[in-house]
């Protein structure tokens, strides 16, 4: 299918929904009465149907969705990166620093995208089983609608899981409001459980609707970013794993379910299915997966490590999406930098990890959008979408545009193998079916063939059960690190205060230079001139090793510049975390706007 036409249709879509769902009077493409718009109209046939869908797609992106808010606002700060540097402003620094209130501007509009997102997905699993083409079409025409069903139920367990691991417990919405309105006008709150036990009892039944990557011509659709078993399997493993994790409860205490190994299990057994299937692979090389497939804005994904992806497109903030802008190095000085890794995550790699350089940019480009500027370790961006790298189409480094059109990354491959290896652990202990999953993950991170066992990289035999996740903990973050789930992860171990505090300490440690940071180099050495893109780690683009004390003398053709400093403290340390509190801070405060609109709708503890 070609790309440009499903997002234009994902376009189309939207106009149709809020015409159907909103009652707007708002003029389109033509002067018919909105009456006309009906759900007959909408859910007549195949094509018309997959419009709709489309329209239930488009709500994970735009600058409320993915696009900047849920995947670059929400997600700071953790033990891995941060967010924007500047005075308190009741806004997106105040998200990243832990002290939101009822009344941030960040917090209304994502909130009701969400929302917005469950009921475009309620209406299409209301109407799509009552076409009469759904029950006596021809045989393609039934499985397409039936896919179709399968994906709404899937998108709607994507948009309430976002929802719950931000607000906690929520009312349930499982039909059109047209439908709840008369009888529960001012829903209160359901716990959590419930709802989770819903979206998983939903994704079980889409798992049977929803084909395989590999079996979709057998029903007549393309190969195309639309959601296929393993992303339907995978969420359901990922959701399981929230379930059986802790989380906060409205008495203000962290708690985890007594039958978590229940969910441990779904887990497993989900991700298993996934990589029994050998529908999807890893990608030999981590840059590459990176540079040419998410940021050269690829639709081909040979292994189909990228299982499930919210699209972007527009050039405007309603579908579109600022990653590789807001985040990532800056060309030409554009781009706002606002993400910064940490110097302690940074120091998580070890010298020979090809992620590190991939997921942590080490410099910014100059105006001739090529040459390459070392920065102090207090200025590092997260690397993973970065505008440098963009191509198809590619922009001009004098190009102030915004909207990049890059795709935010919702599962990989890798996430599978490594969720597969900690319920694993935590339902056999370390067996050799663990040790596989999580080496692999190692192996390409490191540049060795992935099926190959390899003792220099390979986590060591006889680990306990608690050794194999201590492992299994650093090489989430080390593999998946900025894309937007280590935060959530810490919180389902309950082990979000206890990083925080960790790496404060850490931080403090290397502003003075102390053990174990004491054998660093304070003073950093790039070359100057032009560097090749695939030239840029370590000898690369700089002169002196990140982890040995720096020359005494500055090497010829090198700028120098401080890379370790007190610095560290004012900078990084001063702003990083500075409100958290345990027991509140896991969860963001309702809305105001929200709370005014739902009587019922208490707000979360501590707010």
């Amino acid at each position: 299918m070609n790309t440009k036409y499903f997002y234009k249709r994902i376009g189309i879509a939207v106009s149709v929904l809020v015409l159907f769902v909103l009652g707007s009077c708002k003029k389109f493409l033509d002067q018919q009465p909105i009456t006309d718009v009906s759900t007959d109209v909408v859910f007549a046939d195949v094509p018309s149907t997959y419009k709709a869908l489309a329209g239930v797609y488009s709500r994970l992106m735009g600058d409320q969705g993915f696009g900047i808010r849920l995947s670059l606002y929400y997600t700071m700060d953790n033990d891995e990166m941060q967010g924007p540097t500047g005075a308190s402003d009741n806004d997106r620094r105040d998200i990243a620093r832990y002290s939101a209130t009822s009344g941030n501007a960040q917090l209304t509009n994502p909130f009701n995208q969400l929302f917005q997102g469950i009921e475009y997905a309620n209406i299409c699993i209301a109407n799509i089983p009552q076409m009469s083409m759904y029950k006596s079409g021809t045989d393609q025409q039934k499985k397409q609608l039936q896919r179709m069903l399968g994906e709404a139920l899937t998108l709607r367990a994507q948009f309430y899981f976002e929802a719950i691991v931000n607000w906690g417990d929520l009312p349930a919405n499982f039909a059109p409001a047209s439908t709840l309105a008369s009888s529960n006008p001012f829903p209160t709150k359901v716990s959590r459980d419930t709802i989770y036990n819903h979206l998983l009892a939903d994704l079980k039944t889409a798992e049977d609707m929803v084909p395989w990557r590999n079996d979709l011509a057998t029903i007549g659709d393309p190969l195309d970013e639309r959601i296929t078993k393993g992303a339907v399997k995978g969420l359901r493993a990922r959701i399981a794993l929230f379930r059986g994790g802790y989380s906060l409860r409205s008495n203000g205490t962290l708690q985890q379910p007594t039958d978590f190994l229940t969910y441990y299990q779904i887990a497993r057994d989900e991700c298993n299915d996934i990589i029994n299937s050998t529908q999807h692979a890893l990608n030999p090389s981590f840059k590459s997966l990176w540079r040419d497939q998410v940021c050269a804005h690829a639709v081909s994904d040979p292994q189909g490590e990228l299982i499930f992806q919210a699209s972007a497109i527009g050039g405007v903030g309603v579908e579109d999406s600022k990653l590789g802008y807001y985040n990532g190095p800056t060309v030409n000085a554009l781009g706002n930098k606002s993400i910064n890794v940490l110097p302690t995550y940074f120091y998580l790699f070890d010298s020979t990890d090809l992620r590190r350089d991939v997921t942590c940019a080490i410099y910014n480009v100059a105006a001739d959008g090529v040459t390459k500027v070392g920065q102090a370790i207090t200025a590092i961006c997260d690397g993973k979408y970065r505008r440098d790298w963009i191509t198809n189409p590619s922009y001009l480094p004098t190009n102030a545009i915004q909207y990049l059109g890059l795709k935010w990354q919702i599962l990989r491959y890798s996430d599978v193998l490594l969720m597969f290896a900690e319920a694993e652990n935590q339902i056999n202990g370390p067996t050799a079916l663990a040790y596989n999953a999580i080496n692999q993950v190692r192996r390409r991170g490191y540049g060795k063939v992935i099926s190959t066992p390899d003792a220099t990289v390979d986590l060591p035999a006889g680990l306990s059960q608690a050794a194999f996740f201590t492992a299994l903990m650093k090489e989430r973050s080390l593999e998946l690190g900025g894309e937007g789930v280590r935060k959530y992860d810490l919180i389902r171990w309950n082990m979000l205060s206890t990083a925080l505090t960790n790496t404060k300490a850490n931080l403090l440690a290397m502003s003075t230079l102390s053990a174990p940071y004491n054998t660093l180099p304070v003073s950093m050495f790039y070359k100057t001139g032009s560097i090749s893109d695939d030239n840029t780690y370590g000898a690369g683009l700089w002169a002196n090793s990140f982890y040995k004390a720096a020359p005494g003398s500055t090497p010829t053709g090198t700028t120098k510049i401080v890379w370790l400093s007190a610095a560290i403290n004012t900078t990084a340390l001063a702003r990083y975390a500075t409100g958290f509190t345990t027991g509140k801070s896991e969860l963001l405060p309702f809305p105001q706007p929200a709370l005014d609109a739902n009587i019922n709708l208490k707000q979360n503890p501590g707010y």
